[in-house]
C-alpha cells in the first residue's frame, strides 16, 4: 500500500497534452488509412466492428483524437460531421451515447457516456491546436464547462465523473452509493481541461481518480471492476455487474501510460495479466476468467513490461493490425506515444527526457 500510495503523490502534475503538431504525425505509412478503411465510413461514422457494428460516443471522441494525430483535417471534418449532427442531440449540448445502424431513429439511447463526451473535447482540443481552429476550441470549452456543471458529483469528498446523466445515483439505482466506471478517467485530459474550464478543480478530479484506484488495490485482485460502487469511504464492485476486471478497465493502464505515470503504478495490473495477454480477472477472488486477445491487448501488457522491465515491445505488435476497432485503436493510441515519448520501448533509441 505504501508504494502505491507514493506512486500517487509522485503523479502530480504528469498530465501533459501530447505533441500532436500540424505534420508532426508519427504514425507509419497506410496505419492510419487502414484504420479509417476498416472502422470509419465515409459518413465519418466510427463503426465498433465488435460490438454489432454500433456507433457511440466513446468512439467517435477516439476517431477524433486519431484523425487530429494524424494530421488529417479532412478525416477529423468528416467525424466531427457525423458526430455534431447525428449524436450532439441532447438539450445539454453533450453526445447521446449509442447510434444503430439498423435501427429508426438510429439514436437508441439519448443518455450520455461521460467519457465519450470527454473523449470528443479532447479530440476537439487537439485539433484546434494542430490546425488554428478557434471554432473547434470553443465548442471543446463548451462540451468541458458542461461536464464540469452537470457530470461531476463529490462522494466520500471526493469529485467523481458520474458515467452518465442517468441511472448511475443511489436515486436511480437503489445503492447506498454512485455507480463509477474508472476507465472513465482519461488521465491525459485533465490538465488541458483546467486550462479550459478554470471553474472546476480539474486537478482534484483527477486526483480522485488516482484515488480510486488505490482504494481498489485493497481487494483481493488488486485492481477495479469495470463497474465500482463509492460508498462510505469504501470501493467495491457494483452491485448488478459482474465483479470483473475486463473490457473497460483495460483502458486504464493505457491511460496512465499516456499521461506519463510513474510505472510503478502499473504493477497491479501486469500482475494480473496472464501473458502474452492480459485477461478478464474476478476482483473478488482474485483469478483470471478468461483471456483478452488482439493485438493492441497485447501490446498494452507489452507496454507495462517495457516500462517496469525495459523489455522491448514484441516486433508484430509494433505497427497497427486492424483486427477490430477497439483493439486497432489502443494500438494506434499507444504506438502514438512510445513513438513520440519512448522510442526505446518499439526497438528505437532513447526516450525524451
Amino acid at each position: 500500500m505504501k508504494s502505491i500510495r507514493a506512486a500517487i503523490f509522485a503523479m502530480a502534475s504528469l498530465f501533459l497534452l501530447p505533441a500532436a503538431a500540424a505534420a508532426d504525425t508519427v504514425f507509419q505509412p497506410g496505419e492510419w488509412q487502414a484504420y479509417m478503411g476498416n472502422f470509419v465510413g465515409d459518413d465519418g461514422r466510427v463503426i465498433d466492428t465488435g460490438n454489432a457494428n454500433i456507433s457511440h460516443s466513446e468512439g467517435q471522441g477516439y476517431g477524433l483524437i486519431l484523425a487530429a494525430l494524424a494530421d488529417d483535417p479532412e478525416g477529423f471534418e468528416r467525424i466531427w460531421k457525423f458526430t455534431a449532427t447525428e449524436l450532439m442531440v441532447r438539450s445539454d449540448g453533450l453526445a447521446a451515447w449509442r447510434w444503430e445502424p439498423d435501427a429508426r431513429p438510429h439514436v437508441t439511447d439519448m443518455n450520455n457516456a461521460t467519457d465519450g463526451d470527454m473523449l470528443i473535447a479532447y479530440g476537439l482540443l487537439l485539433a484546434s491546436k494542430a490546425w488554428d481552429r478557434p471554432d473547434y476550441l470553443d465548442k471543446a470549452r463548451t462540451i468541458v464547462a458542461t461536464i464540469g456543471k452537470s457530470m461531476l458529483r463529490v462522494e466520500d469528498g471526493l469529485p467523481v465523473i458520474v458515467p452518465g446523466a442517468a441511472g448511475f445515483l443511489a436515486a436511480d439505482t437503489g445503492n447506498d452509493g454512485t455507480v463509477l466506471n474508472p476507465s472513465y478517467w482519461v488521465f491525459e485530459v485533465f490538465s488541458p481541461f483546467a486550462e479550459l474550464d478554470p471553474v472546476v478543480d480539474w486537478r482534484a478530479v483527477e486526483q480522485a481518480g488516482l484515488d480510486i484506484l488505490r482504494r481498489s488495490a485493497i481487494t483481493p485482485a488488486g485492481i477495479p471492476a469495470d463497474w465500482i460502487l463509492i460508498s462510505d469511504g469504501a470501493v467495491r464492485p457494483a452491485p448488478g455487474f459482474p465483479p470483473e476486471f475486463g473490457y473497460n478497465g483495460l483502458r486504464i493502464p493505457l491511460y496512465l501510460i499516456r499521461a506519463g505515470a510513474d510505472p510503478a503504478f502499473l504493477k497491479p495490473f501486469r500482475r494480473n495479466a496472464v501473458p502474452p495477454d492480459l485477461a478478464k480477472v474476478n476482483v473478488v477472488s482474485g483469478k483470471p476468467v478468461e483471456p483478452i486477445t488482439e493485438p493492441g491487448y497485447r501490446l498494452i501488457l507489452a507496454g507495462m513490461d517495457c516500462l517496469l522491465d525495459g523489455t522491448p515491445v514484441p516486433e508484430e505488435l509494433r505497427t497497427m493490425t486492424p483486427s477490430s476497432y477497439y483493439s486497432a485503436t489502443l494500438q494506434l493510441l499507444l504506438l502514438d506515444h512510445f513513438r513520440r515519448n519512448d522510442p526505446r520501448c518499439l526497438g528505437g533509441g532513447e526516450s525524451q527526457p
